[in-house]
């Protein structure tokens, strides 16, 4: 089996769905209930749990669970490698690093620092870990049009899950100067590069992880579901339907030095 072969056979074994099922342009997240809510705002059924990646598509659009961390988005851009998507966009959470972020802001990324070290298998990690602008553009639109602002900076991609302990590596993030934390979006940006996939994010800040109060637990994070995930999955689909009809304009601008 040559890499195409591969990748045929493993996007349709851990979804469960048949290569012509894919939509071309992918919502990619690591929630269950985003995926709900996909359903819920496309008006179809909620999607089965039949295989490792939930995935369920709706008028020409796919959305994707892939799982958490940097190996699993390294996976998942590697096997749409096989439907040669037109544009990928991943809802993720995210801690805020910036003392500005508050929960339930919405973070642009325009980079991802690759701390991971998932991505240092595709490229060298000279390499920026960079979005595909014209994709970020829509969601820019898309935001607008719903009225919600939203900030821009780096993003950290670590492997470490429980690091908010630890005051040296807390004190490393605050010299990379990034905006937040996350475990996959710099991994996606390489690996959708490497794969030839347009890649974007929006990130939803869901704690505040350089403070013990800040530290996301099961509470704290239902609550920011309950009032800003439905919001957060609506705003992906109009984004991709801004691309879908070609029509990637941003309306406005906002630049904070």
């Amino acid at each position: 089996m040559n890499r195409q072969d591969i990748v045929e056979n493993w996007l349709q074994r851990y979804t469960k769905q048949p290569l012509d099922s894919f939509g071309k342009h992918i919502l990619l997240t690591n929630f269950n209930n985003y995926v709900d809510m996909f359903c819920e705002e496309m008006g179809i059924e909620t999607a089965p749990y039949e295989g490792n990646m939930r995935a369920v598509t709706a008028n020409g659009i796919t959305m994707i669970n892939f799982g958490i961390g940097s190996p699993n988005a390294a996976l998942v851009m590697d096997l749409l490698s096989a439907i040669k998507p037109n544009a990928c966009l991943f809802l993720g959470k995210c801690g805020g690093i910036d003392d500005k972020t508050r929960l339930g802001d919405y973070i642009l990324p325009i980079a991802g620092i690759r701390g991971e070290g998932t991505s240092t298998d595709y490229f060298p990690p000279e390499v920026p870990a960079l979005p595909a602008f014209m994709l970020q553009r829509a969601v820019s639109t898309a935001l607008r049009d719903n009225h919600q602002d939203y900030w821009t900076g780096t993003v950290y991609t670590t492997n470490r899950r429980v690091w908010e302990h630890d005051e040296r590596f807390k004190q490393y993030l605050l010299d990379t100067r990034a905006m937040a934390i996350d475990m996959e979006t710099a991994t996606l940006f390489t690996t959708g590069f490497y794969n030839h996939i347009p890649t974007g994010a929006l990130l939803l800040v869901s704690d505040n992880p350089m403070y013990a109060e800040g530290i996301k637990t099961e509470a704290s994070d239902r609550k920011v579901t309950e009032n800003y995930a439905k919001t957060h999955v609506r705003i992906g689909i109009e984004a991709m339907r801004l691309i879908m009809d070609q029509r990637k304009t941003v309306r406005h601008l906002k630049y904070e030095w």
